[in-house]
């Protein structure tokens, strides 16, 4: 009887039900993480001859007039505006000096859909997109899909994670916690 009891508990914990989604990062509420690809503007106030636009080469650097090399992907805005207003202290001397950094266009956002979908693939976006918009981007589950059983697979410190997702009751709008925001490397998976 105890063994029925534990074997009925952990079978329980092992649906979407019991998978806590609000600890789950929302991309949205951060500042942009800056990717191979993405196309900057660097503004340094009152020295026009030190202002770039450049786009994240595939090794995440940017070459900036004078300082030369700076790593720039897997940074935000505000920590690469840090890095190079300390790189050109060295050079400038104005206390007043200002860099502003825009990202102009993001190339770097791609997740995978795969699986029981239309068109899989591999697709990009200007915007951060949700499972219910990956579905669509993807023409939709096929009929041969498990729509309570999609699965977002992602990597991040913590190693790499299954996330179980009902899409029946994202699409209902009974669950729309479960409607998560995918991060750039993301694959959602349709089975």
């Amino acid at each position: 009887m105890k063994t029925f009891l534990v074997m009925t508990m952990l079978m329980a914990g092992c649906g979407p039900e019991a998978y806590d989604y609000s600890k789950e990062p929302d991309p949205r509420k951060r500042e942009f993480v800056i990717g191979a690809s993405d196309a900057l503007k660097i503004t340094v106030w009152k020295n026009p001859e030190l202002s770039t636009d450049a786009k994240v080469r595939p090794d995440g650097t940017i070459t900036m007039p004078l300082i030369g090399d700076v790593q720039a992907a897997g940074r935000t805005p505000g920590e690469l505006k840090q890095e190079i207003t300390h790189r050109l202290a060295a050079y400038v001397k104005d206390e007043s000096q200002a860099v502003t950094i825009a990202v102009v266009e993001v190339n770097s956002y791609r997740f995978t859909v795969s699986g029981n979908v239309e068109r899989g693939g591999i697709f990009t976006s200007k915007y951060y997109v949700s499972v219910s918009e990956a579905v669509a981007l993807a023409g939709g589950l096929n009929k041969f899909a498990t729509p309570k059983k999609l699965v977002i697979v992602r990597q991040d410190p913590r190693g790499v994670r299954r996330i179980p997702i009902n899409y029946d009751r994202i699409s209902s709008g009974e669950h729309p916690e479960e409607n998560l925001v995918l991060f750039s490397g993301d694959s959602l998976f349709a089975p």
